[in-house]
């Protein structure tokens, strides 16, 4: 039976990066797939692993991990790739793997404090605890930035 969420609730997709969880709202998620090998591009910036072939379509894969600034993501047959759909553009996500879906309530969310805060680009949305674990909630929008706004 499945539980109808509220408002007031959030689902979230959790997985592990390096050895951290991280997490990221559901309704960004179109779907998961394993692990498949990227074709380089040139000139892409690091943690941009290529393009793949999704059912016809050509699909950017990031390296999540190296895009957060975190160790990267072995590429191997255990990664995943998340793809995300976020402003009519698609996204595949690599990541070490996918957890669980997760609702919380919005009082379950707590806002990152201050200190962690560097500027107006600061990709955690929220901090949650899940069975003394501590998840961080990822905002999208922030770390799949189109081309042009990430150049500077």
């Amino acid at each position: 039976m499945t539980i109808p969420v509220t408002t007031k609730q959030k689902e979230l997709l959790t997985f592990r990066l390096s050895d951290q969880e991280y997490a990221l709202d559901i309704m960004t998620v179109r779907e998961i797939r394993g692990w498949t090998r990227a074709t380089p591009m040139p000139l892409a910036p690091s943690f941009m692993r290529g393009v793949i072939n999704l059912r016809g379509t050509v699909l950017p894969i990031m390296d999540l991990a190296e895009r957060l600034g975190l160790p990267e993501a072995d590429q191997g047959e255990r990664n995943v790739i998340v793809v995300v759909q976020l402003n009519g553009s698609t996204i595949g996500l690599l990541v070490n793997s996918v957890s669980d879906i997760i609702t919380r309530d919005a009082d379950e969310l707590q806002t990152p404090p201050d200190a962690t805060v560097q500027d107006d680009r600061n990709v955690i949305d929220a901090i949650t605890l899940l069975n003394d674990r501590m998840i961080r909630v990822l905002n999208v929008s922030k770390v799949v930035v189109p081309p042009e706004s990430d150049a500077a």
